[in-house]
């Protein structure tokens, strides 16, 4: 191995992009275009969320890829070149499911990554379309002195999620609320949609909360929510409700409303 690689295989992280779905309801379009490659105003969807971490500091991301995922290297690179004001960033990637292969589901995608990243990083995903969000350096210090495990992120409930994910309490904690079944009947307290975007600790993904073995070794499909649910029972996730543009770019037809809208 060269000085080169060895200098760039011992970079950490400090963020994760998760970009390794499928994209079933994006179909057409993901049959030959990873969904986060595909235009939003006129740049590849995941490109938003890197112009905005590198805005905010971060210098290292690491990116989970799966279906069709030689395809976002191949247009990034290791070093892009973004927008003006965004600052330089280098991207790690994290192959998962090549071909018809299974990613390995959000849990399962950060435990294989883990290794690379740092300590307390970043988590955003690169079909979430947040171009005001603030990746600040502030956030990370604050969250980095605490003991959450994690903190998260809420939007308002969109349409495709009116009854949401999880509550918050009058003191910054997230809350594991029941989703009654009895969907005609409104939950005792509010309930929001987890945006995505959240700051994590890596012990989140070490017993007593994921038994995953280090690095995902065994390929284990995970995934994220149960982990926090557990972790907001003990009390050890935070959060904070977003309130600037966000949208989950799920469908073609959310898609169309994005660059409608330009």
């Amino acid at each position: 191995m060269s000085s080169d690689a060895k200098a760039t295989s011992a970079v950490r992280a400090q963020a994760m992009l998760l970009a390794a779905g499928r994209g079933q309801r994006m179909r057409p379009l993901t049959d030959a275009t990873p969904k986060p490659l595909l235009p939003v105003r006129g740049k590849p969807l995941m490109q938003w969320p890197l112009e905005a971490l590198a805005r905010g500091g971060v210098g290292c991301v690491m990116v989970n890829t799966g279906w069709l995922g030689d395809q976002i290297p191949a247009h990034f690179g290791e070093r892009p070149v973004l927008a003006d004001g965004a600052g330089p960033i280098e991207l790690l990637y994290s192959h998962e499911g090549r071909g018809d292969g299974q990613a390995l589901e959000t849990a399962g995608g950060i435990a294989r990554a883990l290794p690379r990243l740092q300590r307390v990083f970043w988590l955003a995903a690169g079909d979430v379309f947040a171009p005001d969000f603030q990746f600040s350096p502030q956030a990370m210090a604050r969250f980095a002195a605490g003991s959450a495990l994690a903190h998260l992120w809420l939007v308002p409930n969109p349409a495709h999620n009116p009854r949401g994910d999880f509550g918050l309490s009058a003191d910054g904690l997230a809350l594991n609320l029941p989703n009654r079944p009895d969907a005609g009947t409104p939950p005792e307290q509010p309930r929001y949609t987890y945006s995505t975007i959240g700051l994590f600790r890596d012990a989140l993904f070490a017993p007593p909360w994921c038994d995953i073995a280090a690095g995902n070794p065994e390929g284990r499909q995970v995934a994220l929510a149960p982990l926090l649910r557990a972790a907001m029972d003990a009390g050890r996730v935070s959060a904070e409700l977003y309130t600037g543009a966000w949208t989950d770019v799920g469908t073609p037809e959310r898609l169309a409303q994005l660059n409608a809208l330009k």
